[in-house]
């Protein structure tokens, strides 16, 4: 049984705001992306939220050390504390948040992007009609205001491992783990963590170096850690991103287990009643879900919507495909690495692919349109509309327009691979046709 808690919208996402996208601001270097901008971000934010104590973490980026001070002159100028942490996993963040929380990050993106993203007090990332506030004062800034300061705290990210190690560690002793760090924000820290439970780890993508985030590694891009599986003898991999707010998984046998499979394990093992999903997630996920007589709420792509319908429901476990993973007991957002340690746990002494064949997913098809438009045209809607009520159930199309790229997405979903492909197929070439 599902509910749709705020479907998928055909218009950019955002609506009127400039800056903000589906997870904060975000853009190349140089380009969207500057100092100046970022000054102004830290200085509008900060009069927003009442000029007190803001945590300021950042991932590996080399940009990310300038970006850092701009902000910080940002927030100092509006008569805020701009406490900044240094490289910390934007989980930790959200956790750790004081008045206000704030990245320097990009998160799955290339080295050449990054952004900013804001939490609020209570670790929530902020409501649409916030960031458009955050916009107006951006857009009318009146100046410097006195009393601000920056600060330097030490020992943050030292002090997340321990919360995580407490609240979801579990004795691992025996497992043997490949860990990909995306040469992020959780390098060192995860390999660490599964160390002290007792792991034996292997850990790659783990040497950061300020132009290698996300390059060849973590969970954008898998194959290093299916070859790295592949090669050795290994229970499970897990792959994180550059800030560490996702996790995919890799089997003893080097295939990949997607954030559906994993959400499946952990609604089972953790014995939860309900669930929240976005409209991306598998079908065959919602058929195991209405086998064991858990509610699905579905919300829209991207884990804020995620976050608000557990909120909302009063539910604890939720997430995407993608990796972004919730689980809201002793936590206030997705963490890749609090999920990977419950992921182990759960398994129970099983392996991976056993734990992972709890459904027969749909094959899926996806494709990326790259665009300058920032709606989908009506005509492509329309023939979605169209297909979709001919499906009737035994398939889907989902297309939207990226939050954070300037791309189109394209999901198709069949009970055959070749329907599938040919589903994906033809909408990807009316939206070309339509935005060519």
């Amino acid at each position: 049984m599902s509910d749709t808690a705020g479907g998928p919208t055909s218009a950019f996402p955002g609506g009127a705001r400039n800056w903000f996208g589906t997870d904060g601001v975000r853009g190349i270097v140089g380009e969207r992306i500057t100092e100046e901008l970022v000054e102004r971000l830290g200085r509008a934010a900060t009069t927003w939220s009442g000029r007190g104590r803001v945590l300021v973490g950042r991932d590996t980026r080399a940009s990310g050390v300038a970006l850092e001070e701009a902000l910080a002159r940002g927030i100092a100028s509006a008569g805020g504390v701009a406490v900044l942490a240094g490289i910390l996993p934007t989980p930790a963040v959200a956790l750790m948040a004081y008045d206000l929380g704030a990245v320097v990050s990009a998160s799955h993106n290339p080295p050449e992007y990054n952004g900013v993203k804001f939490f609020d007090r209570d670790g929530h990332k902020l409501p649409a009609a916030d960031e458009e506030r955050i916009e107006e004062l951006l857009e009318s800034d009146t100046g410097e205001v006195a009393g601000g300061s920056v600060e330097r705290l030490d020992g943050a990210a030292e002090s997340h491992l321990e919360h995580l190690l407490e609240r979801f560690g579990s004795d691992l002793s025996g497992l043997r783990i490949a860990v990909d760090c995306a040469n992020g924000a959780y390098a060192g820290l995860a390999p660490r963590a599964f160390e002290r439970l007792g792991a034996t780890v292997t850990a790659i993508g783990n040497e950061p170096d300020g132009s290698n985030i996300n390059v060849g590694c973590g969970a954008t891009d898998l194959a290093l850690l299916q070859r790295t599986i592949r090669g050795g003898a290994f229970d499970l991999g897990i792959a994180l991103d550059g800030d560490g707010d996702r996790l995919l998984a890799v089997d003893e046998n080097g295939e990949v287990v997607d954030g559906d499979r994993i959400l499946a394990i952990l609604a089972l093992a953790l014995g939860v009643d309900q669930v929240a999903v976005t409209v991306m997630t598998n079908l065959g996920f919602h058929r195991l879900m209405a086998e064991r007589g858990i509610h699905v709420h579905v919300t829209d792509v991207g884990d804020r919507h995620v976050l608000e319908a557990l909120r909302r429901e009063g539910g604890l476990l939720g997430g995407e495909q993608s990796g972004h993973v919730i689980w809201l007991r002793d936590h206030v957002t997705g963490d890749g690495l609090a999920i990977a340690l419950l992921l182990c746990s759960a398994l129970a002494g099983r392996p991976l692919s056993q734990a992972a064949a709890l459904y027969d997913p749909f094959p899926q098809r996806t494709a990326n349109i790259p665009v300058g438009a920032r709606a989908v045209p009506p005509e492509v809607l329309a023939e979605v509309a169209r297909l979709n009520a001919e499906l009737a159930g035994r398939g889907r199309i989902l297309v939207r327009p990226s939050g954070t790229e300037p791309v189109v997405r394209v999901l198709s979903e069949a009970e055959t691979a070749a329907e599938a492909e040919n589903l994906c197929g033809r909408i990807a070439r009316l939206v070309e046709q339509t935005l060519g």
